[in-house]
């Protein structure tokens, strides 16, 4: 790829990075990153599979920076990939839910390294913001401290 389209995606996708990074999730840009986190992790961890499409804009990103804003129990830990720009970042998270399909924009709850709680495309596309928000927090009721 040209070094004028890998600047431009950069330029394109910054915001999109942001909105997760200002609400405080950690960006994991690479899979060495995602590694060294998820082998030393405990308690648990929120994971934003962040995606460029129109339902993580409008549903995924909102929801989960609400949930996390507004939820009594909090997990541990906010961390973030990004489908499609970090690839291997992306494909090394995927590793550690276990028999679960490859879906982004997507919402993971662990528990150590145990998917607790998925919350794949399907269950975002199409909701409100509102509904999706609720899922989280559930998800956070149920298994957070």
């Amino acid at each position: 790829m040209s070094m004028a389209y890998e600047e431009y995606m950069r330029q394109l996708v910054q915001p999109m990075r942001d909105e997760l990074v200002n609400a405080g999730f950690r960006e994991l840009r690479t899979s060495e990153e995602v590694e060294q986190f998820m082998e030393n992790v405990e308690g648990t961890t929120f994971v934003v599979v962040n995606s460029v499409c129109g339902c993580a804009a409008g549903l995924a990103r909102p929801a989960a920076t609400q949930a996390v804003l507004n939820s009594e129990k909090k997990p541990d830990h906010l961390v973030t990939v990004f489908a499609g720009q970090d690839r291997e970042a992306t494909a090394k998270m995927r590793e550690y839910f276990v028999g679960i399909a490859p879906s982004s924009p997507s919402m993971a709850l662990l528990k150590g390294k145990e998917v607790v709680h998925f919350i794949p495309r399907e269950e975002i596309e199409f909701q409100s913001m509102e509904a999706v928000m609720e899922n989280i927090m559930n998800a956070f009721e149920k298994y957070c401290e």
